[in-house]
């Protein structure tokens, strides 16, 4: 008789590998490679994105194995976005036996037989929600969107916000985030913030940072014109606000990690006449606060926001200093600990499990905090639930 799937014991399993998550995924790979040669042209020549790529599912699935409609959410939107990567139903079969196998190596004598099915009826649950959401798309949307650059403004020197024009409309919704290819750097895809709620004219908003050795992100600050086209993949991320919550809600956002703030903002405004909205925007320099014209605008228009811009390395700032950590802190007594609210955080990964854990120890619920991260996602949220787990403790 087949193992049922329990979320228990696969959150327990996994805790035996997880400490070598970058190992465990480098490995898989090779596998997967080797078994299959032919499957190695649909990845780009350097894999540090998709390592990370694999280990940010592999925790999600585990950190959700528990909420069910979150998890078959989440699941679709792989299997849409996948479909970007020429990804066929064929190939799970492989990958499957390939992931089953590094799980095996890695956790050794402790691995048992009943974890073995266990992990094999989650695969086969997963594969299965992946294919069918990725055959439902294609009815209706193509694999990827290709879009024009018709607006490409520097706020300052390493920092650029690119508006997008798809050439079909894209579905998205405010606080998601979606994935570019650069004709420079064909197969390299890095993901973005859409700093934008949908509009009638269809144009997207990205906020990007030029970091160092960002091959997609140097290449849309310093070498992306008007005119130019870009690829898109499918929206992803559920970091959307429930307007069904009657909860005020704290918004968060560390450099670029402002454009999803943005996007829930605009979308608030729209609709929102009585939930009292704080977004929080912290930089390191006074001249790293761009986009304030943008936020002003949406103070004017919103009687219901609440602009707060941080600095936490500039002493002549006359608004409100340090890290974000530092001000939610100072200010948590006048908003009940932040515990009446819905939180959604975006920005550097230092940033967010640093935000998040004071966050936990003023009482907020975990389950009311909602968070992207594109440095390194899986160790963001590998250390979010481990600060979750310390706190139940």
């Amino acid at each position: 008789m087949p193992t049922p799937f329990d979320p228990r014991l696969i959150q327990e399993s996994f805790a035996l590998v997880e400490t070598e998550a970058d190992k465990l995924a480098s490995h898989f790979y090779a596998l997967l490679f080797l078994e299959d040669p032919s499957l190695r042209d649909l990845f780009p020549p350097m894999m540090d994105a998709h390592r990370d790529r694999l280990i940010t599912a592999l925790v999600t699935l585990v950190h959700r194995a528990h909420e069910t409609e979150a998890l078959e959410e989440y699941v679709r939107q792989l299997g849409r976005d996948h479909r970007r990567f020429g990804v066929r139903p064929e190939h799970y079969g492989v990958v499957g036996r390939c992931l089953l196998s590094t799980l095996r190596r890695f956790a050794g004598q402790r691995w048992t037989a009943e974890m073995d099915g266990c992990w094999s009826a989650a695969f086969q649950r997963v594969a299965g929600l992946m294919v069918e959401a990725a055959n439902e798309a294609a009815l209706t949307a193509p694999p990827w969107w290709t879009a024009r650059v018709v607006g490409h403004a520097r706020p300052n020197g390493s920092t650029a916000i690119v508006t997008l024009e798809p050439d079909s409309p894209y579905p998205y919704k405010a606080g998601q985030y979606t994935s570019v290819e650069t004709m420079r750097w064909p197969r390299v895809w890095r993901s973005y913030s859409i700093a934008n709620a949908p509009a009638p004219d269809g144009l997207l908003s990205l906020h990007v940072k030029a970091i160092d050795a960002g091959w997609v992100s140097s290449a849309l600050v310093h070498h992306t014109y008007v005119g130019d086209t870009v690829r898109l993949g499918p929206p992803m991320g559920s970091m959307v606000c429930d307007p069904r919550s009657q909860r005020d809600i704290l918004l968060v956002g560390g450099g670029t990690g402002l454009a999803p703030m943005v996007a829930l903002a605009e979308e608030l405004s729209r609709w929102n006449d009585r939930r009292r909205v704080h977004l929080y925007f912290g930089v390191r320099r006074a001249e790293d606060l761009y986009a304030m014209d943008k936020l002003s605008t949406l103070v004017r228009r919103d009687p219901c926001l609440r602009v707060v811009p941080c600095v936490s390395g500039d002493y002549r700032f006359r608004g409100e200093r340090g890290t974000l950590a530092d001000v939610l802190q100072r200010q948590a007594m006048e908003h009940d600990n932040w515990t009446r609210h819905d939180v959604f955080l975006a920005g550097p990964g230092p940033m967010v499990a640093g935000t998040v854990a004071p966050l936990l120890e003023l009482g907020v619920d975990e389950r009311r905090i909602r968070f992207d991260s594109f440095d390194r996602p899986s160790g963001v949220i590998l250390d979010v639930r481990r600060l979750a787990l310390a706190r139940s403790a």
